[in-house]
């Protein structure tokens, strides 16, 4: 798979942007990696130094109203993301095309807006 996206600099990207929902009641699973070299079927670790070579980073999020967001982001420039609104509610969101770790932040704060409302201190239309 091509390295379009530093999934290292994305959990970065990520840890900076999840800040302001946390403080909204957002809660955060840990990042999970998994691994190019680990065998078949390939675990998830959540120890990025059990990682050699990374291909995905995933995180799942979870709202005080049980809305759920799982997004998997893969190193060549596209990601999984879906959104869990209701027990019958779910809802695949576009995430293709990724072209970098700044890119894939905006794109979170997306999708997060999308699951849960604006952060705590910014109004409903930024």
């Amino acid at each position: 798979m091509e390295r379009i996206v530093d999934l290292d600099r994305a959990a970065a990207v990520l840890a900076d942007r999840a800040a302001p929902w946390r403080d909204r009641g957002v809660v955060f699973a840990p990042v999970t990696w998994r691994d190019t070299e680990a065998s078949w079927p390939q675990p998830l670790e959540t120890d990025r130094a059990r990682v050699g070579d990374p291909d995905s980073l995933g995180v799942a999020a979870r709202g005080p109203d049980d809305t759920e967001l799982s997004v998997v982001l893969f190193r060549g420039g596209w990601a999984d993301v879906d959104l869990f609104a209701s027990p019958d509610g779910f809802e695949p969101l576009p995430a293709s095309d990724i072209v970098s770790a700044e890119d894939f932040g905006d794109r979170l704060a997306q999708w997060l807006r999308r699951a849960f409302g604006p952060p705590r201190g910014e109004s409903p239309q930024a």
